[in-house]
């Protein structure tokens, strides 16, 4: 798969449900949902423990709405970040969702995903 070739709108059809069940696991500190996407790279990065202190103290990654807008794409190297405009249910305002695919043995991956 050639993710970086594909337009804009074939990269959100991928990213989409990526995303969902990232916004889904997150709320539901549920680490082995929250991680089923990601590459052997973010795997090493993404310890149980540390993501378990980030879901205690943040309440911008647990409630976030299961409604999200992507609405632009950057293409660098060999990977896709996909920007998404993110809310939340306790938290007024928009969040700027960052998730950044490749391709891990045919499989589009996550390698990198954050909210600001």
């Amino acid at each position: 798969m050639d993710i970086l070739s594909m337009t804009d709108d074939e990269v959100y059809a991928v990213a989409k449900p990526i995303w969902n069940n990232l916004v889904k696991s997150s709320n539901l500190k549920d680490y082995g949902g929250f991680t089923k996407d990601f590459s052997t790279q973010m795997l090493f990065g993404a310890n149980e423990v540390e993501l378990g202190k980030q879901w205690a103290n943040n309440k911008i990654i647990t409630n976030l709405k299961d409604t999200f807008e992507p609405f632009g794409c950057l293409r660098r190297g060999v990977h896709v970040t996909v920007l998404i405009k993110q809310t939340n249910t306790e938290i007024s305002g928009e969040f700027l969702g960052r998730l950044v695919l490749g391709v891990e043995d045919e499989v589009v991956k996550v390698f990198g995903a954050t909210i600001y």
